[in-house]
Formats: C-alpha cells, structure tokens, sequence
C-alpha cells in the first residue's frame, strides 16, 4: 500500500472487549535525512586526511554511525512507500534487495558487506580487521552519498 504522501501507515488492527475489532491509522515517523547528511559529510571530512592510527579509528567510528543513519532512513522510506506491514517483516538482506528494485541503491550485495564489516568493528578489535574497515569505509561514502541524493530527491 503506497502512503502517497498521507503520512498514515496502513491501516492497523486492535481487538476491543465486548466490541470486536476496530481499524486505526498510526502515524508515520518523518523521515529526517539531515543527521544523514551531517554524518556522510563527517566521513568524507575525516576520509580526506593523512592517514595514522587515530584518524583510522575515527575513520571507522564515523563509518559505523553513518552506516546506522542510512540504514535507518533506507528503511523508514521504504516503510512509507511500500507499508511498515511489507517492510517491517524484512531481514536486512531483503530490505536492500527491495531498495534495489525500486532503484534507491546500485548493488545490494555491498550493502550486505557494509552491514558485515560494521557489526565485525563493534563486536572486535583487530589491527587487521581494522584496517579492512577503513578501506570499505572509503567505498561507503560513495554508495552512502549516492543513497542520500536519491532519498533527496524522491522526497522532495
């Protein structure tokens, strides 16, 4: 069901007692894409320095939360167009396929490694992995940046 700008999600169901069953419309939560926006930029600023271990964990820091940001507003605009009944029941890998499809994201798979490489940087800590994490967070920007510039202009 498509929101078409209402900013209702689809219609819900609840169960009164003695009455049976009611249909409500609950509200959308906005879609806000400027911390997005702020954290890419926060990225790129910090991508665009020498290199040296401080600046390559900021580097991943950055890369983490701005991983979240999009993440977050990928899903809220799919919520809204396709119905939180649809999108809400999606594992993240099905959840970037659909971005895919409707043309928000170029290749979903990258997107799964995104996602991969920033649950590995939570969950340890390894000179290597690290090191890996920086690389892909180079690559990131450019998707991330392409994510933000379509959710822009389908919103506007």
């Amino acid at each position: 069901m498509l929101n078409q700008g209402l900013g209702y999600k689809a219609q819900s169901m609840a169960l009164l007692p003695g009455e049976g069953y009611i249909s409500f419309m609950a509200p959308l939560k906005p879609i806000h894409l400027n911390p997005f926006r702020q954290a890419l930029d926060s990225l790129r600023r910090a991508l665009s320095q020498p290199k040296n271990e401080f600046l390559r964990d900021s580097v991943i820091h950055r890369f983490e939360f701005t991983y979240d940001l999009a993440w977050k507003a990928l899903k809220r605009y799919l919520e809204q167009e396709e119905g939180v009944e649809n999108v809400g029941i999606l594992q993240r890998k099905e959840l970037y396929r659909m971005a895919a499809e409707k043309g928000l994201l170029e290749d979903p798979v990258v997107w799964f490694a995104y996602h991969r490489a920033r649950n590995e940087t939570v969950h340890t800590y390894q000179e290597a992995k690290a090191e890996e994490v920086f690389a892909i967070a180079a690559k990131f920007v450019m998707d991330a940046a392409g994510l933000l510039q379509k959710l822009e202009a389908r919103l506007q």
